[in-house]
């Protein structure tokens, strides 16, 4: 690979000493195999502590009438950035909000809850090759902000 077409400073950022740099994060396990479990673009660093949007995801689609889920960061005064999670569900009134944030307290510890679900029956935005465009999705609450994180 030369470089990212028709951009220098994302190639610059993303080819470091003859390797690429995806932004993946995974992990080994103890016999060698090697896991993609988030990305480093996906991380929310709330109050100091390392949240992965995958792990709030997978607790929440186990939830029975949850058809798909994203986890991202929101600005928050005092801990910088907090989860929120955004849920499609057939019907609006299957699942409330307390229900979704308990699950995740329960299994996954009260520092990685999201502050806020919000529910949804359209699908969720996806790029071509069909990842949700989580992006996309978390823009609209960072608008009028200067960095992407916040907090004092």
């Amino acid at each position: 690979m030369t470089g990212i077409w028709n951009d220098p400073e994302l190639t610059d950022y993303r080819l470091r000493d003859g390797w690429v740099l995806t932004g993946d994060i995974g992990r080994l396990d103890e016999n060698g195999f090697l896991y993609v479990v988030d990305r480093v673009d996906d991380l929310i660093v709330s109050g100091g502590f390392n949240i992965w949007p995958a792990e709030l995801e997978q607790t929440i689609a186990k939830m029975g009438p949850v058809r798909e889920v994203a986890v991202f960061g929101v600005p928050h005064e005092k801990w910088g950035e907090t989860p929120m999670a955004l849920v499609v569900v057939d019907d609006l009134g299957a699942l409330d909000e307390e229900a979704v944030i308990e699950e995740c307290r329960t299994h996954l510890g009260s520092y990685k809850k999201p502050s806020s679900v919000e529910f949804r029956t359209a699908p969720l935005p996806r790029s071509p090759v069909g990842k949700i465009q989580r992006k996309v999705i978390r823009e609209p609450y960072w608008t009028g902000q200067e960095r992407r994180v916040a907090g004092s």
